[in-house]
């Protein structure tokens, strides 16, 4: 457990690992595994109920701070009054949020019931606009150099101190136009981890703009979505895009690869400025 200072008194939160004893196969070897925890964190904003997300319970203010700017729910930093994280039933948070009198009434027009699962941050979702919402801005990508993408994704394997230690984490982080990798959030989910890394940008006051985001998933439609909506050019993948995560990316011009290992990786939008591939 570790312990925040929630006004009057500490809260004690899960930690985001837990050490379990195991049985190994084959060998009968006995032991114990770090394992990554995973549990329920309500979002409320202004005492409305919004969201159920499944998290590692690490970086929740970020966490709530990125999930509300990547999710339209609020514009700016500045329109998140308040958080403060409280113990739930069931071994579950709650987040509660207090935000602008203006964005409240925006919520309250296109409120959802949206339970959240580390697999699909979509689940719940009741009607189609409120998913293919168009982003606030275009966005441009960022001028790289040659090999940013590779030290990046180098970076990022070294960088992720829950993931070496217990398995089963996605991490999601910015770096910088050489590929330095300058802030990372680490997640069961890679909805989660993004959404975090998107909130310490915010709070931290760092133009996004100026970097990009590498990632240890698959770019799903939400992933780019998310990264557009916070204002970065470009989403460097692991894995694998899906065709509307494709399609998503050209509409908004975001710069758009997958595959990103080693020494290659594989464009389906844009290019970095500076680094467009020669005429047909």
């Amino acid at each position: 457990m570790r312990k925040i200072d929630d006004g009057d008194e500490e809260l004690a939160l899960p930690a985001a690992l837990a050490r379990l004893a195991t049985w190994r196969w084959p060998g009968g070897e006995t032991g114990a595994d770090w394992v990554a925890e995973e549990v329920p964190v309500a979002l409320e904003y202004n005492g409305i109920s919004h969201v159920v997300m499944l998290a590692t319970p690490l970086d929740l203010e970020d966490f709530a701070l990125g999930f509300s700017l990547s999710e339209g729910l609020i514009d700016t930093p500045a329109d998140l009054l308040e958080v403060e994280i409280a113990a739930g039933c069931n071994g579950g948070l709650v987040a509660q949020l207090r935000i602008s009198a203006r964005c409240e009434m925006r919520l309250k027009e296109r409120r959802r019931n949206l339970a959240g699962r580390t697999g699909c941050g979509l689940c719940g979702t009741d009607s189609l606009d409120q998913v293919l919402r168009p982003l606030k801005r275009p966005v441009t990508p960022p001028r790289l150099a040659g090999d940013a993408l590779q030290r990046a994704m180098r970076e990022l394997a070294a960088a992720q101190p829950l993931q070496q230690r217990a398995g089963g984490l996605h991490a999601a982080a910015w770096c910088d136009a050489d590929g330095a990798l300058l802030l990372l959030r680490e997640d069961v989910g890679r909805h989660n981890a993004l959404d975090k890394l998107v909130g310490a940008l915010a709070r931290a006051g760092t133009d996004p703009g100026r970097g990009f985001v590498a990632v240890t998933s698959r770019a799903s439609f939400e992933m780019v979505q998310k990264t557009a909506q916070a204002g970065i050019g470009l989403l460097a993948a692991v894995s694998a895009p899906t065709h509307l995560a494709i399609r998503t990316a050209h509409d908004c011009g975001l710069a758009l690869a997958g595959f990103v290992r080693e020494q290659r990786a594989t464009f389906y939008s844009g290019w970095p400025a500076g680094n467009e591939p020669p005429p047909a």
